[in-house]
This record gives structure tokens, sequence and C-alpha cells, in this order.
């Protein structure tokens, strides 16, 4: 699946980051880049992106009234705001405004790839059919919840399907057990991604983890199952 991604930023120098960023997640590719709101507002419309990377502030308004715009006629286009805005009342507006997710500024390029690669899975979620049993809407709507009756809620940051498809990396044979960087890359996540996942499983005592002194360079943290 690829999904065309708009940049909407009045700073060129970080428009172009953002870009940067973008095209290092696989599957996203950059359709265009709006540096005003009415740029925005036609490219929006012209391009039909997947999503917006939308900024807040920009001399001629603000980026939430492209947000309501394109909630206005309905377009099947998402949006995560980057922004400095701290307030709680702009948090507010945009949750109100349907956001997928709001970064703040300076982005912080493992930050911006985990939104990227959480969007990506929604939408491979809400397109492998047409009806959806409770279950499904639960995942949608709480991504960080397992809805399955009897199983544990896990702590935010925690995806259960992502989490089944990382301890399942470990049905294979791993005499030599894998890093971090070994299993984000067999699921498409990243490396901080895949550590975070598997220091949860071996907190609850489903991996053990060790560090593996090689001949050259820094020990490497290695996870095995039990």
């Amino acid at each position: 699946m690829e999904l065309k991604v708009l940049i909407v930023e009045d700073d060129p120098k970080i428009a172009e980051i953002h870009r940067h960023f973008t095209e290092k997640v696989a599957n996203f590719n950059v359709c265009g880049i709006a540096n005003s709101l009415d740029d925005a507002e036609k490219m929006s419309e012209l391009l039909e992106p997947d999503l917006i990377l939308l900024d807040l502030y920009f001399p001629e308004g603000l980026g939430t009234d492209i947000l309501w715009k394109i909630r206005a006629r309905h377009q099947a286009t998402d949006v995560i705001l980057i922004t400095a805005a701290k307030e709680l009342e702009t948090l507010q507006g945009a949750i109100r405004g349907g956001v997928f997710d709001y970064i703040l500024k300076p982005v912080m390029f493992p930050r911006f790839k985990e939104a990227l690669e959480r969007f990506k899975e929604y939408r491979e979620r809400i397109t492998k059919g047409a009806t959806l049993d409770q279950d499904e809407i639960d995942r949608l709507l709480h991504p960080y919840k397992d809805s399955n009756p009897g199983e544990p809620d896990y702590p935010k940051g925690i995806d259960p399907l992502t989490l089944k498809k990382i301890y399942a990396v470990f049905k294979q044979e791993h005499p030599d057990g894998f890093s971090a960087e070994e299993v984000g890359q067999q699921i498409g996540a990243s490396r901080t991604t895949a550590r975070r996942y598997l220091e949860f499983l071996t907190v609850q005592q489903r991996l053990t983890a060790e560090l593996i002194y090689g001949a050259v360079g820094r020990p490497e943290r290695k996870y095995f199952s039990i």
C-alpha cells in the first residue's frame, strides 16, 4: 500500500526536513509541499492525499482552517498536526477536528516514524473489508487497548497487534537470538519501536535478554524466547 502525503508548512527548511523524514518510512510518498494555507487548500483538493502533515501557525491564519475545510467536504484525508503549540485548548481543538496524531516541534524522527507506521497500520485495517465486528471497531478507535475478553489492558504505546507480530518472530529458530534492529526489519518497524515491545515482553517474562559481546565494538542486546 502506497500512501500519499501532503506537507503543509510555511518554513521551507522545516518542510524539507519533514519531506526527508517521510521518504525514509516505507510505503509513504510526498505528493506535494504547500507553504501557504491557500496553496494547501488547493493542493489538498486536487491531489487528494491520504495524509496531511499540517503546521498550525501561518502568517495568514491557522492550519486548523484547512482541517475543518477537509472535514466539511467529507474528504478521505487524515491529518497529523505538527506544531510547537503546547496549550491544552489547541490540543482539544485538534481532537475535535479528528486529527490522527499531534506531534510537537522540534520533530524527532523516531516519534515521527512511529506516527506514520501507526497510520499505515490503521489504513490497512480499514481497507481489508466492507464490514467490521466489535473487536475490529474497538481496535481502530482504541489502538492501545486489546478488546478480547480476558486479555490484559496494555500500557500506552503497546499495540496488541504489533505485540503479536513481534512475538511471532520468535517462532523461528534463533539460536543466536534477535536484536531489536533485526526484529524491526522483519515486521517493518523502527529499531526504537521494536526495542520498546521487546523490553515489554521481557518484563512479562515471555522473552529473555542477554548482552552479547563481539570481537569488536559495543555489546549487543539480544532477545530469546523462554
